[in-house]
């Protein structure tokens, strides 16, 4: 049986998406490629939102043309937000490769592999309007204890630095009863932690005129028996309502954790990206997250060197992130994306600039991340652990998991008393801006969900879903 990888840039619901890949391709007969062996076939699952995708896209095709050359049977193909964007650009800059798929029409590419194959000659199918949500499809996850689940495709907004609503489309809902028995699908798997995906997720019900809409489906996720954790991304400032802090409040399984992408502490800059908020807004949303949770970590997006953005207007966006305390913020460069109108605004911000802008702001956060943190030594914290994810967790004897509030935390398991899927209490020992490092498990409580993940492991063995920013050197191997 042929043998695949899939290669994923960018955002959750690409992830989400990817799994979806990998679950078609299963259904159509393909096998995972075991790691460290040449794949029969290779599909990119891109991401726009950045300048530099189109280079590491075209750059890592590159790599792979003197394979196709020497194996005509090898195949490639480049889905996601890239290949809606750029449509026959893609087989004009790499002729070879033999599938160009859109972010509407996942679930042809079998098809579209296949008729490659036949025909000998590129595919490219671009949809302009969804056909299935990614959730219907088949799936192959990436973990058998915690899943991606899509309430929404596409976005509303009109964002001038945002290209993702010409390549995702207006949004779609699902119906709350499908979200519903899905979930209750995955805990009856094994899973015991959701995430609900979506471009601006709550704003979900406006295909269908209820503003409640997501507030009703977390207290509805509440409700499923087996499910341990609930969370969401990502909320746009302009849709969160008073409703859903309550809904967050109230519910048990929904964690203390929200990510409220800021992008900028500059009203002028705000209006000029058509935010639809303003900073006082803003913080304003932080001041009742906070006072109904205490312990809510906030995290947050930030745009640095947008058009037009002068020294006050960046000081304001640092005096907004000094006052909010974000336990990590997301922060870019601005990015010159074609089609939108912040492309074609005056007073573009000078590289250096924006670079100098953008270390300063991380210098800063950084700092406010590790304080943050700090108040956490000596305290305990419950996790649901992931696995390995630290580059010397194997070698230190150690695991990893994420907190309650998301934060990623590193402890001591030398006695081996920890599995991937179980949930642990330990005792922050330790912090740094990225990470806290606590000991060994005060409190081991075996999950449904670590039973789910040894049986995976047992029939998959070494086989996996290969996620994330492919590396030049994974490329060549390849």
């Amino acid at each position: 049986m042929p043998t695949f990888v899939v290669e994923t840039y960018g955002c959750q619901m690409n992830v989400h998406d990817s799994e979806r890949i990998s679950g078609l391709l299963l259904d159509a007969g393909y096998t995972q490629a075991l790691t460290n062996t040449q794949p029969d076939l290779v599909v990119f699952n891109t991401c726009a939102v950045r300048e530099n995708a189109d280079n590491k896209l075209y750059g890592n095709l590159s790599f792979l043309a003197p394979r196709k050359k020497s194996d005509p049977n090898f195949q490639i193909a480049v889905g996601g937000c890239m290949a809606q964007k750029d449509k026959d650009l893609i087989i004009k800059k790499a002729p070879y490769v033999d599938v160009v798929f859109g972010t509407h029409n996942i679930g042809s590419l079998p098809v579209l592999l296949e008729r490659a194959r036949i025909e000998e000659s590129a595919q490219v199918e671009i949809k302009e309007s969804l056909e299935h949500f990614p959730s219907t499809l088949p799936v192959k996850r990436d973990s058998a204890f915690s899943a991606w689940v899509s309430v929404s495709v596409g976005c509303n907004n009109t964002c001038t630095f945002c290209i993702v609503p010409q390549l995702r489309g207006i949004e779609k809902d699902r119906p709350a009863s499908e979200i519903i028995q899905e979930v209750k699908a995955l805990v009856s798997q094994g899973v015991i932690e959701i995430t609900l995906l979506g471009q601006n997720v709550n704003a979900y019900g406006v295909d269908f005129g209820d503003r409640l809409a997501f507030s009703k489906l977390l207290r509805e996720c509440g409700k499923i028996e087996g499910l341990e954790r609930v969370r969401f991304m990502s909320p746009h400032p302009r849709d969160f309502t008073d409703d859903v802090i309550e809904a967050m409040a109230e519910t048990k399984n929904v964690m203390p954790h929200l990510h409220m992408p800021l992008q900028s502490g500059s009203d002028k800059v705000l209006q000029a990206m058509r935010r639809s908020y303003r900073r006082d807004r803003y913080l304003g949303i932080l001041e009742k997250v906070r006072s109904a949770i205490p312990s809510a970590a906030i995290t947050t997006d930030i745009i640095v060197g947008f058009p037009g953005e002068t020294e006050q207007d960046f000081d304001q966006t640092i005096d907004l992130v000094e006052q909010a305390r974000f336990s990590a913020a997301y922060t870019f460069q601005y990015s010159k994306r074609p089609g939108t109108p912040a492309a074609l605004m005056p007073d573009q911000v000078e590289q250096d600039v924006m670079a100098d802008r953008y270390n300063r702001l991380h210098k800063i956060q950084q700092d406010i991340s590790k304080q943050e943190n700090e108040k956490l030594v000596g305290s305990t914290v419950e996790l649901l652990v992931s696995g390995h994810e630290g580059r010397h967790d194997i070698d230190m004897n150690r695991m990893n998991g994420r907190s309650a509030d998301f934060r990623l935390t590193h402890f001591d398991n030398s006695a081996k008393l920890a599995r991937p899927g179980d949930l642990v209490e330990v005792k922050v020992e330790e912090a740094f801006a990225n990470h806290i490092v606590a000991g060994q498990p005060i409190k081991v409580t075996k999950t449904i969900g670590a039973a789910a993940h040894a049986a995976w492991v047992e029939d998959n063995g070494d086989k996996k879903i290969l996620l994330g920013i492919p590396t030049l050197a994974s490329l060549k191997s390849l």
